[in-house]
Parts: C-alpha cells; structure tokens; sequence
C-alpha cells in the first residue's frame, strides 16, 4: 500500500472519529437573484482556506450537511451549506427560504432554485476572494454541473447522483459537455446506468467519476456513516479535493 494511500485512509479514520456536533454553524442570509431572502449555514475554519459552496438534495434543507461540513472543515475547506427554493426540511433543519418563497408566490421547482445557485456562488465568491467548490446533491448535483460550466466563479465541482431530473427545461448530459474544470461525479451502484452518460459528457481532464459495483446511496447520504461503502467515497472525494487546493 503507498504512502499516499495510507495517508488518505489515516485522514478518513481521523475524520471518522470526529465530534460533529462540535463546529456551531454560523447563520447568515442574502437576497436571491430575485430578491428573495436565501438562508446559509457558514462553516468557517480558517479565513485563508478555500470556500466550498454545499447544495442540497428535493425536499431538504442545508441541515442535510450537519454532518458532513464539519469533515470538510477538518480537510481545510471553509463551507456554506445553503437553503435552495427547491426543497423543505433535513435533520429538523427547515428550509427557510422555501418558506419564504412559497408565502409569496413565487416558484419552487429545481429549475427555479438555480438562480438560489447563483446567488449563493456570487456571495461565497466575494468572501473568498477567489473561486470556490461547488457540492450538488442529486437535483443541484445537476445544476452544479451545468453553473460550474458557465460561472467564472467555480473553481471545481462535486456532484453526488446527477440525474436527468428537469423534464424538456435541462438536457444535462448537453449541459455537462460544457464543463472543463476539475470535477468529481459519484453515485449509488444502483444509479450508475443513469449517471455514466452524464459523467461520460464532462470534458475535463481533472475528471474523477466513482460509482462503486455495491452499496452506496443517492446523493450526498453516500457520505454518512450508515451508508454501505461510506469511506470508499471519502477517499475518492478527498483525493479529488486535494488535487483541486493544489491550484490555488
């Protein structure tokens, strides 16, 4: 077994042993694309390491990364986990702005919380000071794929179970042909026959596609502890996120 490989297995026991109740999310909140108030849980560990922008699955919140963010942390990253429009609870975490866009009026599909996307890339932007990660899970997975192929502001992206979710509004295989910057696709064994075409579509050389041949899980739940193969995926996505801190 080589060094770097021992090394990546020693950071994901140490990950594994974890309190993830100790790092307390900071609340904050800026308007949308259309002026709608999104609601963000800030991670931050050190204001010199890079940003990592983190998107939620349908019918959750940004409380489905409670668990996750502080291992990001733990890896050097510093972590907005966002409410997207297009969503509803997670972890008993209540997706504030579907609430707030829902008592207007307004849209909540996937497509509608694209512009949430934006908005939230933009703000993370100019905290950083540099391009961020971007991390979809399932819909914004997607949508991850199709905003780090147009925004300036995406340094890398992270999609966990991208599927063909939108209908005749998105062809993201088509979508994903524009993307050339360092990007990692995984998904469940069971969703592989979905996702190949899509991660086939990418035309990055930074490219890292990990669909295990058992276990696993749809979107970012492959990285929880109760996901069958659960430490196959963090060693595949911090070898990744590694390559990418190199760039900066």
């Amino acid at each position: 077994m080589n060094k770097t490989l021992l090394s990546i297995l020693a950071l994901i026991f140490f990950i594994g042993a974890v309190n993830v109740e100790a790092q307390t999310a900071r609340r904050v909140k800026f308007p949308s694309k259309d002026g709608v108030t999104i609601t963000a849980d800030m991670y931050e560990s050190n204001p010199d390491y890079p940003w990592i922008v983190l998107f939620h699955m349908a019918q959750s919140s940004r409380g489905e990364f409670q668990k996750i963010a502080p291992k990001l942390n733990r890896l050097e990253l510093n972590c907005m986990a966002v409410d997207l429009r297009s969503g509803k609870e997670d972890n008993f975490i209540v997706n504030e702005t579907y609430v707030l866009a829902k008592n207007i009026g307004l849209g909540t599909s996937y497509m509608d919380a694209e512009k949430d996307m934006k908005a939230a890339i933009e703000k993370a932007y100019l905290i950083a000071r540099k391009p961020v990660i971007i991390f979809g899970s399932s819909y914004s997975a997607s949508l991850a794929l199709k905003l780090g192929s147009e925004m300036a502001q995406v340094k890398a992206v992270i999609a966990f179970s991208p599927g063909e979710y939108f209908g005749k509004e998105l062809d993201v295989t088509d979508a994903a042909k524009g993307l050339s910057k360092p990007t990692f696709i995984a998904c469940g064994s069971d969703e592989k026959k979905y996702t190949d075409q899509i991660a086939s579509a990418v035309r990055s050389s930074k490219k890292i596609y990990f669909a295990p041949p058992k276990g696993g899980a749809h979107g970012s739940k492959s990285l929880l502890k109760e996901t069958d193969g659960e430490t196959e995926y963090w060693i595949q996505m911090i070898n990744f996120i590694q390559t990418v801190k190199k760039e900066y």
